[in-house]
């Protein structure tokens, strides 16, 4: 993988918020699903997720940015050891090389023992005794897999956990974590591609689906709620859906189309515990056709003359 900053266009002092910001925007032009008929599409959206999952774990990007890890994650050769192809200071005294098995990268080093230990004891924290010298071995752990989940309006503000499918047969409960939103990832650990290290992980891409009359607006959820003129004029209680079933709300005497209403506790979760609100925008809704409705319009307007619009000069 190249370097995740230049992957993910961002300078490498970019904050978090940059750092999202622009995975967001990459991974919408390059996903899979609207790059069907772009081969390198899939490879393209793989790279800005490892980049993007590299670069917002703390710990990984300061071992990236102190050379301690390369772009994938694994541990890089440390001073004093050799390449590949055996250069390097100690390269006559043993040198590193890739296992037979090609998951087994393995180090050997013949100096000082606390030299060694100091060097390997944090970064690899396995060893193992080989023919009399000190070896230390590393093994590569499995690829983390991208999967994208779906998550219906209702589910997403009431975080109900969802289901979901992964590889080779799978399956988990999936707890949806509080303040998410569309293009939050969640990390399975284990749930990856197995490796010779161990499993990698599944990284679950959250989506949050449109509703057919719920918005999001922040925390809050929002809603335009149809009312009958005489429920607007005389006050009254009715049914209003909210993410966790419908409840009574009480329309104020002489409600007009526009009113804001508002029901506490009915958004979306918080990182805090807290939840936002449902606003509630009374649309008053009236008949068409209705002779009395009609007759008694115009004989109200005959002892009535107020402007609306006055305040608007008209």
């Amino acid at each position: 993988m190249a370097d995740p900053y230049q992957t993910l266009n961002v300078p490498r002092d970019a904050d978090e918020a940059a750092i999202k910001k622009a995975y967001r925007k990459l991974a919408k032009e390059y996903h899979p699903d609207r790059n069907a008929d772009k081969p390198g599409a899939a490879e393209r959206f793989s790279a800005i997720t490892a980049a993007y999952d590299l670069l917002t774990d703390k710990e990984k990007r300061a071992r990236y940015d102190r050379g301690e890890i390369d772009e994938d994650g694994n541990p890089k050769a440390p001073y004093g050891f050799s390449d590949f192809n055996g250069a390097g200071p100690f390269a006559r005294r043993g040198g590193f090389r890739a296992g037979a098995d090609g998951g087994t990268t393995t180090f050997e080093f013949t100096g000082d023992e606390a030299d060694f230990a100091s060097i390997f004891g944090d970064m690899f924290g396995r060893a193992e005794a080989a023919g009399g010298g000190r070896r230390r071995s590393y093994r590569s752990r499995g690829a983390d897999v991208a999967y994208r989940l779906n998550v219906s309006f209702v589910d997403a503000a009431a975080l109900r956990p969802q289901h979901v499918e992964l590889g080779r047969g799978k399956a988990v409960d999936l707890k949806l974590p509080a303040g998410f939103e569309s293009g939050t990832q969640v990390r399975l650990r284990g749930q990856g591609e197995e490796g010779p290290g161990g499993a990698g992980d599944a990284i679950v891409i959250l989506e949050i689906e449109p509703h057919r009359f719920f918005t999001r607006e922040g925390d809050d959820v929002r809603v335009e709620l149809p009312v009958r003129w005489d429920e607007a004029v005389l006050g009254a209680k009715v049914r209003v859906p909210t993410v966790d079933g419908p409840v009574l709300l009480t329309v104020p005497k002489g409600s007009s189309s526009g009113r804001t209403l508002r029901i506490k506790g009915k958004g979306f979760h918080r990182a805090d515990g807290t939840r936002g609100n449902q606003l509630v925008r009374l649309m008053v809704h009236l008949p068409s056709g209705d002779a009395e409705l009609e007759e008694f319009a115009r004989t109200w307007a005959k002892h009535h003359d107020e402007n609306p619009r006055a305040s608007m000069g008209v």
